[in-house]
This record gives structure tokens, C-alpha cells and sequence, in this order.
């Protein structure tokens, strides 16, 4: 989703999804579905740097949508490289996995990065 200066920060993940047109809107619907079905229950979702983010012990992951496609922030690049076989095919950088608007990566990935950053996440406060 294009942003201009005009548009305002929305307040939480429900009006920024709000604001997302289709196909995309149904996209990162289902994204943030699959993230919450494996985010513990005490996981919060917030708007962080313009973005759908969800927390946990820190930043979690986030996702947003753009002109052309959408992304998933894993917030941490060792992730990538942990994933990198999973991720063939998907369009990535070093924060970001970028995806159609009209086609979520599949869920069972989705799932299989929360959970590893929620260990990073975990593992980051027992040092």
C-alpha cells in the first residue's frame, strides 16, 4: 500500500487492514491468522514503524502490504538464513520475504518462522 504524508497512522492492526485494499486485505488476513494461531497467548499486537507488528519479549515479526506486493518482517535475518530452502522462490532481502497480494505464503511457513523467532526472542533474555 502506497503511503503520502496525508494518510494517517492507523491506530491498530484492524484499521490498517481496514485501509488495505483487496486482494491484499485478504492476504494479510490470513497472514496474521496464521501468526496468532502460534503466538503465545500473551503476544500483543501493535502498529510499529507504520506496520502490523506483533510482540513477544520483544519485536515478534510484522507484516505489511505495498503497491505491488506484500511482506513479512521476520525482524532478524538469521531467520532468513535458517529458512533460506523455504524461501526459494519468494522474493527476499535482509529483513523482508515479499509476496503476491493475492497469495499468502503458505501458512505452515508462516508458522514454522514465529515459532523460531519466538525461541530467538526467548533465548535473547535467558543470556
Amino acid at each position: 500500500m502506497k503511503r503520502t504524508d496525508s494518510q494517517t497512522v492507523p491506530k491498530d492492526v484492524d484499521e490498517y487492514l481496514m485501509q488495505v485494499p483487496e486482494p491484499a486485505r485478504g492476504t494479510l488476513n490470513r497472514v496474521r491468522a496464521a501468526i496468532r494461531s502460534v503466538a503465545p497467548a500473551e503476544a500483543t499486537e501493535a502498529i510499529s514503524y507504520r506496520i502490523p507488528t506483533f510482540r513477544y519479549k520483544g519485536p515478534l515479526i510484522g507484516f505489511a502490504a505495498f503497491a505491488k506486493h506484500c511482506s513479512l518482517f521476520p525482524m532478524s535475518s538469521s531467520i532468513l538464513d535458517v529458512f533460506k530452502d523455504e524461501l526459494k522462490g519468494f522474493q527476499t532481502s535482509k529483513g523482508t520475504i515479499r509476496f503476491p497480494l493475492d497469495k499468502p505464503l503458505p501458512a505452515s511457513l508462516i508458522k514454522k518462522l514465529v515459532k523460531a523467532r519466538i525461541a530467538e526472542n526467548e533465548e535473547k533474555l535467558q543470556r
